[in-house]
């Protein structure tokens, strides 16, 4: 992607990790035999591992697309946060009108190998762990186990599933927060984005 030095974060390995880990459903973008293809998964990161983790359909052709012999090659893109910056809201656009449009994002794509896990073992645990995860974060007052439900039924479901993997080989991110303004500039766009309830946003170039 095209990422001018100014927005490029990159070199903070942790931070676009932790991104990935705070905005885990990634869009894995491969090339097959129909061409470009895209599935929108969650994923794992196992930082240890050097590896994406998450599972397919087993109806859904990716996974037969990878060579038996190897891992395929994939691009996983996370996006953070996002929102739309009004001219209005810098300072100088009311003293010049020098000001267009732009959109403020933050953006990782992760460069790796994809390759199949097709073995019970660990596609059970997998889910299990993204399950305990995600009922976590959803604030569950009794969080939903695997266990709650009839065991032939979890192993029919499992069963429909496969996992993948995807090498954590090369990470880009690209986090476009308004660094190539003036600093009452963009303190003028953090002030607009949280008038208008885009807090998460506001927050981020806060801190940035």
């Amino acid at each position: 992607m095209y990422n001018p030095s100014h927005f490029d974060n990159s070199n903070d390995r942790a931070a676009l990790l932790a991104l990935v880990r705070a905005h885990p459903l990634g869009a894995l973008v491969s090339h097959g035999p129909q061409g470009l293809d895209a599935n929108h998964l969650p994923f794992e990161v196992d930082e240890a591992a050097g590896v994406l983790r998450a599972h397919v359909a087993r109806a859904n052709p990716l996974w037969q697309q990878v060579p038996a012999s190897g891992g395929m090659a994939a691009m996983v893109i996370f996006r953070g946060q996002a929102g739309y910056i009004s001219p209005n809201w810098y300072p100088s656009k009311h003293e010049t009108h020098r000001q267009v449009p732009t959109w403020n994002y933050q953006v990782v794509h992760v460069h790796g190998q994809l390759t199949v896990m097709d073995q019970q073992r660990f596609v059970r645990g997998l889910v299990a762990r993204l399950t305990r995860e995600h009922e976590k974060r959803s604030k569950q007052p009794k969080p939903w186990m695997m266990g709650d439900a009839p065991a032939d039924y979890i192993d029919q479901m499992l069963a429909a599933i496969v996992g993948i993997e995807v090498t954590l080989e090369r990470l880009e991110g690209k986090f476009k927060l308004s660094q190539n303004k003036d600093e009452r500039d963009r303190l003028g766009v953090v002030e607009g984005l949280a008038a208008v309830g885009e807090g998460g946003l506001a927050g981020v170039m806060r801190m940035g």
